[in-house]
């Protein structure tokens, strides 16, 4: 694990079986399980958010992370790198819970419910209190976290995959994007992007995997000066209210 990437403390962690983090939760998904969340007629949500290298929206502290899971595109005059989550849409219960609170696909589901509750982002520590968890879910288990690092070995082996999967899938998910004309994305920092595509164009995007690569970019910002910022470096922007995705402002 990468210094930094957990908080400096002893955790235990045993999960209680509360569902909690099984509602309300959209779950990043990798491009395999996204075809798989869509042949079971599952909905996914796209979420898009966008950076330029050494300029507005990078963060620095991050620069080798974000630069991995991100990919370029045109926008406007320049270019920007653009980061593309897909994940399971699920604004309540998870339609793969049943009525104990149990996974019905536990066997097959996805990275990210594997690694529940460690973080996959190294820079963001993992903390109690940041998640849906009861109290006693954090006071019985095996230990989780041992100073900076995190003790079981296959959950490191699943972080990592996760990472990795981020890095080798996004320019499939850019492809995507752009062959269903979801190509504005927000600043990152500033917010993020969010579409719930037709499933069956979903489907059939991903099945072919082949974008319009000539596809311009838009970044959706409301903030002036950071409009002003970003026209000054080419960038082609947007303030007007979006009809078909939700911009969600931080």
């Amino acid at each position: 694990m990468e210094p930094g990437s957990q908080v400096t403390d002893r955790l235990r962690f045993g999960c209680t079986g509360c569902g909690k983090c099984c509602t309300g939760h959209h779950v990043p998904l990798t491009l395999a399980e996204a075809r798989r969340w869509a042949e079971d007629a599952g909905q996914v949500v796209v979420l898009i958010e966008a950076f330029v290298v050494d300029g507005p929206g990078m963060p620095l502290e991050q620069r080798d992370h974000v630069l991995r899971r991100s990919h370029p595109v045109h926008c406007g005059e320049g270019e920007a790198r653009v980061s593309v989550t897909f994940a399971a849409f699920n604004p309540g219960r998870c339609r793969n819970l049943d009525a104990n609170d149990l996974c019905t696909i536990y066997e097959q589901r996805p990275l990210v419910c594997r690694i529940y509750p460690v973080e996959i982002n190294p820079h963001i520590p993992l903390r109690p209190d940041s998640k849906d968890c009861p109290p006693e879910a954090w006071q019985q288990g095996p230990e989780l976290i041992h100073g900076t690092q995190l003790v079981d070995v296959e959950l490191q082996a699943l972080v990592q995959a996760s990472r990795q999967a981020d890095r080798d899938d996004i320019a499939a998910k850019v492809a995507v994007c752009q062959a269903l004309g979801m190509t504005t994305s927000a600043l990152k920092g500033n917010g993020f992007t969010a579409y719930l595509p037709d499933m069956g164009a979903f489907a059939a995007a991903l099945a072919q995997v082949q974008g319009n690569e000539g596809a311009q970019w838009t970044l959706h910002v409301q903030d002036e000066a950071l409009t002003a910022s970003l026209q000054a470096l080419g960038l082609r922007t947007t303030h007007e209210t979006p009809v078909y995705y939700a911009f969600i402002g931080f």
